[in-house]
């Protein structure tokens, strides 16, 4: 018989489980990167990607209604298009998740001690690991300290650089060019419609944390009703958030300096004549990648769970912990996994991979979504379209290493299961 989860997660531990996964995710790693390719459209990407983002969590909160079990879109997938498309978005989760893992330990290392980040990176993904062994409840209260430590942060960040004399309203430039390969250094020109969309794809990779909540599933109290709730106030909450700080880094580096910056919360208070609070910067920063390696494992370890349930992964990961009831195979898998990436790994190569592996994920999100008849809410298929098209434009908008890296580790996951088929 497949034993279940225990369910102990009611809609405010859902929401920052969610708000663990997107702060870290994002405001210390993405806004570099989403700047270099957007210039002065930065602003304009982050609105691209958090309306794609709503789409994405709408339908996959209404999925998750009627499919309230580990796996997120895998599950759905499964149910609604047939089990080749069930397995690719859990490929697809997977793989891409576990470079994110990475991604987030080494920011870890970098930010707590830079000559040894490989090594603090690995310990982290040690040390997480076993929380979440001892029970999802462990999981979900470590992370309430991590999000309450992180947005005392960012509140901090944002007072300091609005009210600084360096601040000024004229570099956030909301201005669009039109020709394709033009894009703002500046403080305020005008960007490109193409840096734009690849700026929202790279800033996607922050919003996705929400799937954290839809794949907590079968540990949520009363899931028809706590889902619906937690996804759309955790990614409000984090959009408001991010466009705050957005507009705070902004109006004191520029887009320009903001694209070259490795660390631009750090380099924005410095500019803002705070270096006092640049150690409270890279503390806040250390414990929001922890927050958001936290639910990745959860999530990730929940996906593998239900692929080995249905034998697609080997059914040992598949294992219930009779006393902590959480899938302790599983989770020492991906933490095993995580670690390995964690000592060898890149941090920037790894945001544009994972993004295009997530992109693909919501799309079949949105197709499972677009497939279920709701009377009651006419709504639905428009979302599930807006998403599902946002989904591939992003997708193929970002940097070409990352889309063909992303779409050969997508036909690997085909070839995966025909040969499993056969």
């Amino acid at each position: 018989m497949t034993q279940e989860l225990r369910r102990t997660l009611g809609v405010f531990d859902a929401v920052v489980v969610g708000l663990g996964a997107m702060l870290g995710a994002g405001v210390f790693v993405a806004l570099g990167p989403a700047a270099g390719a957007a210039g002065s459209g930065l602003l304009w990407g982050l609105a691209v990607a958090a309306l794609v983002a709503y789409c994405n969590a709408m339908s996959s909160a209404r999925l998750a209604v009627d499919y309230p079990a580990s796996g997120g879109t895998y599950v759905y997938g499964r149910e609604r298009l047939g089990p080749f498309w069930g397995w690719l978005a859990g490929w697809a989760f997977v793989v891409g998740k576990t470079a994110s893992c990475a991604a987030m330990a080494l920011t870890v290392g970098a930010y707590v001690w830079p000559g040894q980040a490989h090594a603090v990176a690995v310990g982290a993904v040690v040390v997480l690991t076993a929380v979440n062994y001892g029970g999802v409840q462990k999981s979900a209260t470590l992370t309430r300290v991590i999000v309450a430590v992180v947005l005392g942060v960012l509140a901090a960040v944002v007072v300091v650089s609005l009210r600084s004399d360096a601040a000024d309203a004229g570099r956030l430039g909301l201005g669009l060019g039109t020709e394709a390969g033009s894009v703002a250094g500046s403080e305020g020109g005008s960007a490109s419609a193409h840096g734009v969309l690849q700026a929202a794809g790279l800033l996607f990779f922050a919003f996705a944390g929400y799937a954290r909540i839809t794949t907590l599933g079968e540990e949520v109290r009363d899931p028809a009703r706590t889902i619906p709730r937690a996804v759309p106030l955790a990614l409000g909450l984090v959009l408001a958030v991010y466009a705050c700080v957005a507009v705070a880094v902004l109006s004191v580096l520029g887009a320009g300096e903001l694209g070259r910056s490795a660390a631009p919360l750090a380099d924005a208070v410095r500019a803002a004549g705070a270096s006092w609070l640049v150690p409270v910067v890279r503390v806040g920063a250390a414990a929001a990648a922890l927050g958001a390696l936290l639910a990745l494992i959860l999530g990730i370890s929940r996906t593998t769970l239900a692929m080995a349930r249905d034998g697609h992964l080997p059914r040992a990961l598949a294992a219930v912990h009779p006393r902590f009831r959480v899938p302790h195979r599983a989770e020492l898998a991906v933490g095993a996994v995580v670690a390995v990436l964690a000592a060898t790994a890149d941090v920037r190569g790894a945001i544009g991979f994972s993004s295009f592996g997530v992109l693909a994920y919501y799309a079949i999100a949105n197709a499972s979504a677009w497939t279920v008849v709701s009377v009651g809410s006419p709504g639905v298929r428009i979302r599930a379209a807006v998403g599902l098209v946002g989904c591939v434009v992003l997708a193929f908008a970002l940097p070409v290493p990352s889309v063909v890296t992303g779409a050969a580790v997508l036909l690997l996951g085909a070839a995966l299961y025909a040969v499993r088929r056969r």
